[in-house]
């Protein structure tokens, strides 16, 4: 069986190492404060207020560090909307809406 190609046409790329019945994927948009794991697929899509281009948004959020593979944790929710949220991205701490957030998938199936 052929895997897709990773594009924002194709929102459902399977990880070549992980079996589907072991991976318990979310969005980080609906991870809630405590939560862990890696980062498993970045597809930015369009959202309703179209504020920003999904190509761009992608782009910015894999310069930020939002890779496949990246151990993820989110710290911080704000009190509002639960919005923005401040995630830990291997070393890093990033703050970013949850709008933002709405296009990375992770693996919350094993410890980050």
């Amino acid at each position: 069986m052929a895997i897709p190609p990773l594009n924002a046409q194709s929102p459902l790329v399977r990880p070549i190492d992980a079996s589907p019945a072991k991976l318990r994927l979310v969005r980080l948009s609906e991870a809630r404060r405590g939560m862990a794991g890696q980062v498993a697929l970045v597809a930015a899509e369009q959202d309703a207020h179209g504020a920003i281009d999904p190509a761009e948004l992608e782009r910015r959020l894999l310069e930020m560090g939002f890779v496949e593979g990246a151990r993820i944790r989110v710290l911080h929710e704000g009190f509002i909307g639960r919005d923005p949220i401040a995630v830990q991205l291997d070393d890093m701490r990033i703050a970013l809406r949850r709008r933002e957030a709405h296009g990375v998938w992770i693996d919350i199936s094993g410890e980050a």
